[in-house]
């Protein structure tokens, strides 16, 4: 990797990409390279930019961090991820990393860990919030286990576009799959999370702080 890291932003929010990059290009060796307001806009972009590290928001509009980040990694093993998000529950934590991502930081975080967290990241090495490990530790030690995480990453992703409202039809368009496949997953999770419809999950969702009002 060169001196100078190369850093895409992908959040669906553009007053907030414009902070992160007038804060990114401040740093002497951070320039950014790209910005995306979605994770398929991300993945069109990755073999233009080739970011050495890509800073992406969870809580995406059509999808989700978790689904952007699992299909950049199925295309490219050597993407290295930052998950940056408001939602500090470990179980999207847990879901950030298995997807792939090597970093989690929490937006509240200070303008100086951000920096640190992409220096780490960059160098292929993981970078935890340390509210959200220590939160992640409490609940290891307490016996807990958030329910959602009985859900695989992609059954995570739909079930976040499902309690946003997306149809099945609108999921397919979006992770480019037929209605059918959608239509297993939508089974398989209301199986799993003990729901009665989609309504039933955007509650789930909403009770977990996933989804806001």
């Amino acid at each position: 990797m060169s001196a100078m890291i190369r850093v895409m932003l992908v959040d669906d929010h553009m007053v907030v990409r414009i902070g992160f990059r007038m804060l990114l290009e401040a740093t002497p060796d951070i320039r950014v390279v790209g910005e995306a307001d979605s994770g398929d806009a991300a993945y069109q972009q990755l073999s233009a930019c080739t970011p050495d590290v890509i800073v992406m928001d969870i809580a995406l509009g059509a999808t989700s961090g978790v689904e952007a980040t699992r299909r950049i990694l199925a295309r490219d093993k050597t993407a290295r991820v930052l998950a940056l998000s408001s939602h500090e529950d470990p179980s999207y934590v847990r879901f950030m990393l298995k997807a792939g991502a090597l970093g989690y930081l929490s937006k509240r975080s200070a303008p100086e860990e951000l920096i640190q967290a992409i220096r780490q990241v960059a160098g292929g090495h993981m970078y935890l919030d340390a509210h959200v490990s220590q939160r992640m530790a409490l609940q290891e030690f307490n016996g807990e286990r958030n329910p959602l995480e009985i859900l695989s990453e992609r059954e995570f992703g739909v079930f976040l576009m499902l309690a946003k409202g997306a149809s099945v039809n609108q999921i397919a368009v979006t992770l480019s799959v037929s209605p059918r496949t959608i239509g297993t997953h939508l089974y398989n999770i209301k199986q799993k999370l003990a729901a009665a419809n989609q309504a039933e999950l955007a509650l789930i969702a909403l009770r977990h702080g996933l989804i806001a009002l």
